[in-house]
């Protein structure tokens, strides 16, 4: 079957998003309307361009031994990836028979599992963002509650699925010491985790939220410095050495 997916923009030289040099490929539509995304504008599930899989294969076929040559691969963010699975399973299949690619999906885990099992059989490392252990303040920071989230990084666990968990630090939001410790803790539990990142807030995509004319409620709240990212790594280290000592 062909599926098209829903595109809101294409990298052809990702850094950041998996290891060595990547096709980043950055999905339309996302349920979570997260209080610092910086790509407001890939909310709207109608949004974005139409492409085949065909499509997209072209785009990345003339950069194919560059990433294979830097370790790397293709990268499917968002957005929220897992909403159009059916369209990331077939590019992941197709990349893996046509070159042997690495698959990467850098994905919120705001999906039904059962709805990605197709995808994670054809991908080789997903990147999940664990926003906040506190259901609560899950809520007020994405609109969302983290249920489904959790079930994603418990299911991902369980069928051995190797893991980069990512915590975007926002002062005043996302680094309180418990609730960085509750996620170590809760990475301790889990299988497959080979990294953990801590990103640190930016500002680069405010101009957007003031192009579309939703209000930014993050006004003066500063980027975290290095200090305070090597303080959330510490706490989330403690959470998991806390798990490790209770199994």
């Amino acid at each position: 079957m062909k599926h098209t997916g829903r595109i809101h923009s294409i990298e052809t030289f990702g850094t950041v998003d998996g290891p060595g040099i990547r096709f980043v490929l950055f999905l339309q539509g996302c349920a979570l309307k997260c209080r610092y995304c910086h790509n407001p504008d890939s909310w709207d599930t109608e949004g974005g361009k139409l492409r085949t899989v065909d499509e997209i294969l072209a785009e990345i076929e003339s950069y194919v031994d560059y990433y294979k040559r830097s370790g790397g691969g293709i990268t499917v963010s968002g957005g929220e990836p897992t909403l159009q699975a059916p369209f990331v399973a077939e590019l992941f299949r197709a990349c893996k028979d046509r070159w042997n690619l690495h698959t990467a999906l850098d994905s919120s885990g705001f999906c039904e599992p059962s709805h990605a099992e197709a995808l994670l059989s054809v991908t080789d490392l997903v990147l999940l963002d664990l926003k906040l252990m506190d259901q609560r303040g899950h809520v007020d920071l994405t609109t969302q509650p983290n249920d489904r989230t959790i079930a994603f990084a418990k299911r991902l666990s369980q069928r051995g699925n190797r893991m980069w968990v990512r915590r975007v630090l926002v002062p005043g939001f996302t680094d309180r010491p418990e609730d960085l410790i509750d996620l170590g803790s809760f990475i301790g539990e889990l299988y497959g985790v080979e990294k953990v990142e801590v990103l640190p807030y930016h500002r680069m995509g405010v101009y957007k939220w003031q192009q579309l004319g939703i209000p930014y409620t993050l006004v003066g709240v500063k980027e975290p410095g290095p200090e305070e990212v090597q303080r959330a790594y510490r706490l989330i280290e403690q959470g998991r050495s806390m798990a490790s000592g209770a199994q």
